[in-house]
């Protein structure tokens, strides 16, 4: 499953939501599904940035969700369940059913009490009900590759 989320992110076109990017809080994934954690990153967003589609695709969700403005947009062709987008607490300047291009404004970061001291963008990614790293949306190299090791004897 990692394996497929890896080659659908690599096949996206994506770019940071904020500019310029400033990761306060990385992601942390929870050791349980309903676990400690923190499920996405914030990036440092005073009120009022403008917050960009990280990637091309169609905004599912504008809304409230526990009084925080939330933006959801469904990346389209990249897995089954499609990959994901959250952004919050953002004003959204999109709605529902809205098709979006990468590093289109969508949103601007609302001016709600936050964890963050100067407010920030919390950047999700999920797939179906698991939850990623958005960083990796960013990967622009080629995937790794195991190259033959010359010169060392091999066990036994």
């Amino acid at each position: 499953m990692y394996r497929a989320f890896l080659l659908a992110a690599l096949t996206v076109a994506a770019t940071w939501p904020v500019i310029p990017p400033a990761v306060i809080h990385p992601w942390a994934p929870p050791a349980t599904p309903y676990g400690p954690g923190h499920r996405g990153v914030d990036l440092a967003a005073p009120p009022g940035t403008p917050v960009r589609a990280a990637a091309a695709g169609r905004v599912t969700f504008a809304g409230q969700v526990a009084g925080q403005g939330v933006l959801t947009i469904t990346l389209p062709g990249t897995t089954s369940p499609p990959l994901r987008t959250t952004y919050e607490p953002v004003r959204a300047l999109v709605g529902e059913g809205a098709e979006v291009a990468a590093g289109q404004v969508v949103a601007t970061a609302a001016d709600t009490p936050s964890h963050c001291p100067e407010g920030c963008l919390h950047w999700g990614l999920l797939r179906g009900d698991l939850y990623l790293n958005p960083l990796l949306l960013l990967h622009r190299g080629t995937p790794s590759r195991l190259l033959p090791v010359v010169g060392v004897a091999e066990p036994g």
